[in-house]
């Protein structure tokens, strides 16, 4: 019984030491509107303190003092470590803002006058730099079929045809 109790408190605390890293992106091509919609969902506490780090500020991601600041904060990033290439073309990404919901953060982006695309390339490093075991999952629905796939840091690329 000792011995039982010893692994299940191991566990436990491994569990505690080094919590669970993930991101998930879902990117939707609404062929009506010729829009690309892209959402992802980020947990807020490890956002938080990527963005501290990385402008070397401090504020509260749930209740900014500036919410403006912080959606620039956000959309830089999220300009820099998330990336869509549509039939070998870089899609330029208009951040639309965020919101809190439970212990994520979901952050909205779009790019107009997009047909539909064949081959849908995602460079997805989001958190690697502050989490070696960063995993983000990516789904993608273009002319009603979905996609999915996961990136494990350090793989970034992922390339999905329809």
């Amino acid at each position: 019984m000792g011995l039982l109790f010893c692994k299940w408190w191991m566990t436990l605390w491994l569990t505690a030491v080094h919590p669970f890293y993930a991101s998930v992106t879902e990117i939707s091509h609404d062929a009506a509107k010729k829009e690309l919609q892209v959402s992802c969902r980020i947990f807020a506490d490890d956002l938080e303190n990527t963005l501290k780090a990385e402008y070397k500020t401090s504020f509260d991601i749930a209740r900014p003092a500036n919410r403006q600041q912080v959606e620039g904060y956000i959309a830089g990033y999220l300009s820099r470590h998330l990336i869509i290439t549509l039939d070998g073309k870089r899609v330029p990404l208009h951040f639309i803002g965020y919101k809190i919901e439970e212990d994520a953060v979901w952050s909205f982006l779009e790019a107009e006058n997009v047909p539909a695309p064949k081959q849908v390339q995602v460079k997805n490093n989001l958190l690697y730099e502050r989490h070696p075991t960063q995993t983000n999952m990516i789904h993608v629905m273009v002319g009603g079929e979905r996609k999915s796939t996961k990136l494990d840091n350090p793989k970034d690329i992922a390339v999905i045809g329809f």
